[in-house]
């Protein structure tokens, strides 16, 4: 076996090694993109566009009006992410929204040593939704379980495909999970900022004009974006945490930028969006490959967090401490890159670390049972389920 990529210490990756092959074009027309130069200069430039995501969900939406920030490019989307970068600045999460976190956790840690008992991804769910709906705006549902109508949304049942009735049948249950969204969680946060703005992304909306549709499709966005990828990454750490007692111990003892510095090697090692789609807009030369326009293009976040150029030597291993060349971050590509990389990056990482340094603290942690991988279409990754923790 190859000593740059042995060992594989990966708990989500279904046994799969990387492909070495930076640029290739498969039988059906797509191009794979698996080096993290050529990853770098594509999701850096300005020929292509975004073709992620289920663009088909957001598109079922009546009468949808302006198009949603994650779909916007050119010079909409970078006055978008102008307009709204004041809510993810690392000042902005670590003032505005630290008590906010440090409640939330205590809460949800309270009730498992209460129970003695609890879902770990639950857990991880309950804790995303509560800080991205303070930063949405979502705060003003009309009754609980505003998780399970965001989790709804990606859980099945929205899929093309199979025959004309069970089309049918999907298409009544997407509209009918979207008007339930909008009518208890949309609606009545919407109004609650007409009478008194806030900052939050729900008023910044409202103050540009945007109708409720239009609302309504940028709170799903944010949800796919802010609540569930930060469960995954919630779980997956904890899972690597829990297990390895020798990075456990050195976490807890650790400052925060060593802690920080820590989840963004398991992210690097662990993407939660395993690849990043795009259409070309023009002709693409990446190395020797020359793409057409129109051509789809994924970006293999894996193979390009694993890319030796990068990570350097034993890219499948954990290794704190690791510094990526060619300026790369910490988490390499796993917040993406370019003009449409994850603005909210800071704001996971600061959720997950105040979560898990109370987790980790609480007496006789231990698996019950540990999580069971399974796959979202959605963000083209892992799925962790069913993973129980029991605590003296």
């Amino acid at each position: 076996m190859d000593p740059t990529i042995s060992p594989d210490e990966r708990r989500t990756a279904f046994g799969r090694i990387p492909s070495r092959v930076a640029v290739e074009r498969d039988a059906a027309g797509v191009w794979h993109v698996r080096g993290f130069a050529a990853a770098r200069a594509l999701l850096r430039g300005d020929s292509t566009r975004q073709a992620g995501f289920k663009a088909e969900l957001v598109e079922r939406v009546p009468g949808r009006g302006k198009v949603p920030i994650l779909f916007l490019e050119g010079r909409p989307h970078h006055e978008q992410r102008r307009l709204t970068a004041p809510f993810f600045t690392p000042r902005a999460v670590d003032t505005r929204y630290r008590p906010l976190m440090a409640r939330l956790a205590d809460r949800v840690i309270a009730d498992f040593r209460r129970q003695r008992r609890a879902e770990l991804s639950a857990m991880g769910m309950e804790m995303a939704v509560g800080v991205a709906a303070e930063v949405v705006g979502l705060t003003d549902s009309r009754r609980r379980g505003l998780d399970r109508r965001i989790n709804a949304f990606f859980a099945g049942g929205l899929e093309q495909g199979g025959g004309w009735l069970r089309r049918i049948r999907q298409a009544l249950v997407a509209q009918f999970r979207l008007l339930r969204f909008y009518w208890i969680d949309v609606r009545p946060s919407m109004a609650a900022r007409r009478a008194r703005p806030r900052e939050d992304v729900i008023s910044h909306l409202l103050a540009q004009g945007y109708r409720g549709t239009e609302v309504l499709t940028e709170c799903i966005t944010y949800g796919a974006a802010g609540m569930v990828t930060t469960r995954e990454f919630i779980t997956v750490c904890a899972w690597h945490l829990i297990d390895d007692a020798a990075l456990r111990a050195q976490y807890l003892a650790a400052d925060e930028p060593a802690r920080h510095a820590l989840l963004e090697e398991l992210l690097r090692l662990e993407p939660v969006v395993g690849t990043l789609f795009r259409r070309t807009t023009c002709p693409v030369t990446l190395g020797e490959a020359e793409i057409p326009e129109g051509a789809m293009v994924a970006v293999d976040v894996r193979a390009v967090n694993a890319d030796p150029a990068v990570s350097g030597e034993r890219p499948l291993a954990k290794q704190p401490g690791r510094c990526p060349a060619q300026r790369a971050g910490a988490p390499v590509l796993s917040f993406g890159d370019g003009a449409h990389r994850c603005p909210g990056s800071f704001l996971a990482i600061q959720e997950t670390d105040i979560f898990l340094t109370r987790l980790l603290a609480v007496p006789g942690l231990r698996f019950e049972r540990e999580p069971r991988v399974g796959w979202n279409d959605l963000v083209t990754g892992y799925e962790l389920r069913e993973a129980w923790l029991a605590c003296e």
